[in-house]
């Protein structure tokens, strides 16, 4: 038995949609602001499957992911096809100078992680950790906003 835990954590970014977008969806570059991903890695035959490496305090997890949807300056959705069970999708809404980015991550734990852990306690965590991301993805855009 496998319980799904969904967290939705969002972020306004004062530059424009097409940054955004342009960093958001050079997935390689995500380590850079995520904590936990240690590397993505983009399948050269494929682009829309990605390997993941996740690494924290001496746990290390790595997935198959595969883009689901994908719409310019607006989504992209996927989900994990091999290794750790995960899906969501991050959204994208252009307010002109300022942009909104909204990560939603759902993943599996299996039932008796969940009865052994708080799920409220786990969950404070990776909402923490993800908006943690988030924060440090603004200030990532406001950096690369101000290159030359």
């Amino acid at each position: 038995m496998t319980d799904w835990l969904e967290h939705t954590v969002q972020v306004e970014v004062e530059t424009p949609i097409e940054l955004v977008w342009s960093l958001w969806s050079d997935l390689e570059q995500m380590p850079r602001w995520m904590k936990w991903i240690d590397s993505v890695k983009v399948l050269e035959d494929n682009p829309d499957l990605s390997r993941w490496k996740l690494a924290s305090g001496g746990f290390e997890f790595s997935w198959l992911s595969r883009i689901t949807k994908l719409v310019t300056h607006q989504i992209i959705q996927w989900e994990s096809v091999d290794g750790l069970p995960n899906r969501g999708a991050i959204r994208f809404y252009d307010r002109g100078e300022h942009s909104i980015v909204k990560l939603t991550v759902a993943y599996a734990i299996p039932g008796i992680l969940g009865k052994l852990m708080d799920n409220l306690f786990l969950g404070r965590i990776v909402e923490s950790t993800i908006q943690a991301d988030l924060n440090r993805f603004r200030e990532y855009a406001l950096k690369s906003a101000r290159k030359p």
